[in-house]
């Protein structure tokens, strides 16, 4: 992953020549949908010959691909300047792979969304402009933005890409469960021994009290729950990452309950799959259970006329870790490659814009279940009549405002993240099923992932 220096050449042209037309469109005056957009000369000059052309690689499928086409159509229909292409490339992993082979051939995207984790190695990669660049060039407004959803894309005060899908994990419970149990249904338990409790008030009747996918996601949240960090260096944040620190007291103490209520019998082990456990809680076979905010409607949806779905922030692992730390956020974000013309990295700033204002994300959120990056759009009405309906969305939202923000609840970032992650669930698999001690289990993995951290690292040119 050395840096190319025909790549880099002409990336730096590139720049220049984006900057330059910048400032001569800045110089301009402009005037209602113009001013609004932020057209620039450069991109106002291709119009003669017709709209710039813009290539967008996503991994949004299903009714998401659906939501996205939508989108598109209203960004295309509005203006005649742009026209975006989205082009579905599979899932994350699909499409970073995709991305990569297009590498230096000119063949990749204008814009690619890509999920959190590979926020590093597009870095890294020396194929993106920062989206900081364009933001200071335009003098965009990013006041009215989540903080604690751009921090996590922010390095050195720096954004590099724009936030799309966001998400945080928040805990699913049966409350018609919770009342046959004897358990308040409206003060839903806020420590691990709490959880713990009702989880054993709830396992009866053929019915388990819990239970967790095995998702690497899930021990990320809990080291930031406890407000500790993943990796050293600040979680790789003020420096690469060259150490997992996942075999440390945080992650240990979470492992080691899980396993507890699993011996126990309160909590089922249905694997990595998280649909899975979804499907287990909607079948009533469990009570409670984690997911992405994102899963939100499709739960409340599958269990509709068998019982009345909860929800609670994720857990402390003690009470005296409340009022600290709290969640990561999870999802996507987009980012711009430097190897376009700078007319199209102009056209695909306006189309990202167009993506970030209140009306298009509250009707992202609305039909997708992920989270607006503006706070502006909780004042939509569409928004407003959505959480009327939906009113367990409010602590996914509380949980985002609540987090404290520092270097455990950014984020952890590296270059092996997806590897990170699967070596993470193999540890919690070998602890849960007795195969190694949770201290062994995550110290192993640990070992593991630094060695990977080290050979990544060895990768990139200082």
């Amino acid at each position: 992953m050395k840096i190319n220096r025909s790549r880099q050449t002409w990336s730096l042209l590139s720049l220049c020549l984006f900057l330059f037309l910048a400032a001569c469109g800045g110089g301009q005056s402009t005037t209602g949908s113009t001013a609004a957009t932020g057209t620039t000369a450069d991109a106002a000059s291709e119009t003669s010959t017709g709209p710039v052309k813009i290539v967008w690689w996503h991994s949004m499928s299903g009714d998401l691909n659906k939501v996205v086409d939508e989108l598109v159509k209203k960004f295309n229909d509005s203006q005649k300047d742009v026209q975006v292409e989205a082009i579905f490339q599979g899932d994350y992993d699909a499409s970073i792979n995709k991305f990569k082979t297009s590498m230096g051939s000119g063949s990749g995207p204008t814009m690619l969304q890509t999920y959190d984790v590979g926020t590093r190695y597009m870095i890294d990669s020396q194929a993106i402009t920062p989206m900081q660049q364009f933001i200071d060039a335009d003098k965009f407004d990013t006041s009215q933005f989540e903080p604690n959803i751009l921090k996590y894309y922010t390095f050195d005060n720096q954004l590099y890409s724009m936030p799309f899908n966001t998400s945080n994990p928040i805990f699913y419970y049966n409350k018609d469960a919770f009342k046959k149990a004897g358990l308040d249904p409206e003060n839903p338990p806020k420590t691990l021994d709490e959880w713990e409790a009702a989880a054993k008030a709830l396992t009866k009747d053929g019915q388990t009290g819990m239970s967790l996918p095995i998702y690497g996601w899930l021990m990320e949240q809990m080291f930031a729950s406890q407000d500790a960090t993943l990796l050293n260096n600040d979680n790789g944040r003020t420096a690469l990452a060259t150490e997992s620190q996942l075999g440390s007291e945080p992650g240990v103490k979470f492992l080691t309950w899980w396993k507890k209520l699993i011996d126990e019998k309160y909590m089922l082990n249905l694997g990595r799959k998280t649909d899975d456990t979804k499907k287990a809680f909607a079948a009533g076979q469990v009570a409670v259970t984690m997911d992405s905010t994102a899963s939100l409607r499709g739960l409340i949806s599958s269990t509709e006329g068998k019982f009345e779905v909860g929800t609670a922030p994720l857990p402390k692992v003690a009470s005296s870790d409340i009022g600290k730390g709290g969640v990561v956020i999870g999802g996507a974000s987009l980012w711009i490659m430097n190897d376009k013309s700078a007319a199209e990295q102009q056209a695909a700033w306006k189309f990202i814009k167009f993506l970030a204002e209140p009306e298009q994300q509250a009707y992202w959120h609305v039909n997708t279940g992920y989270f607006p990056i503006t706070k502006a759009a909780y004042n939509e009405d569409l928004v407003k009549e959505n959480m009327k309906k939906y009113p367990q969305f409010e602590t996914a939202v509380d949980q985002l405002h609540n987090t404290k923000i520092d270097t455990a609840t950014q984020g952890a970032v590296m270059g092996i993240f997806t590897e990170a992650r699967q070596l993470t669930e193999t540890a919690i698999e070998e602890a849960l099923n007795g195969s190694k001690s949770p201290q062994a289990a995550l110290d192993d993995a640990a070992a593991q992932i630094t060695q990977k951290l080290k050979d990544y690292n060895d990768t990139v040119s200082p």
